[in-house]
């Protein structure tokens, strides 16, 4: 079985993103950081759990906020200071692609279901 697309862009953004996480002064990076980083992997384990999941609109729902607060987190870095405007928008179009993959899966296990 060949790779989802959002599990790669998902590990993808993670190989781009924690080392620059990992470069966050201490004062947020043992924070904020280490939940941006652990809400990362959460997603990818959670993607890949709900591909082999017999019911996966659940799963891809709870997902789905996950993201939302993946994208909060990293608007705070940049409110912060901490990261700039170019990469937050090179984050942000990364992030906004999984979401478009995941909400293209939501639609689709919905209308599974209708069927």
């Amino acid at each position: 079985m060949s790779e989802l697309p959002i599990i790669q862009k998902t590990y993808d953004l993670i190989k781009w993103y924690v080392p620059i996480l990992n470069r966050l002064p201490h004062n947020h990076k043992f924070l904020l950081g280490d939940r941006i980083i652990e809400g990362l992997y959460d997603l990818l384990e959670e993607l890949i759990k709900a591909r082999y999941s017999r019911e996966k609109l659940t799963q891809l729902e709870a997902i789905n906020s996950k993201l939302d607060i993946l994208r909060h987190q990293t608007r705070l870095l940049l409110d912060f200071e901490l990261i700039k405007s170019d990469r937050y928008e090179y984050i942000g179009k990364l992030i906004n692609q999984i979401g478009i993959d995941l909400g293209a899966w939501i639609k689709q296990q919905r209308q599974s279901i209708t069927k």
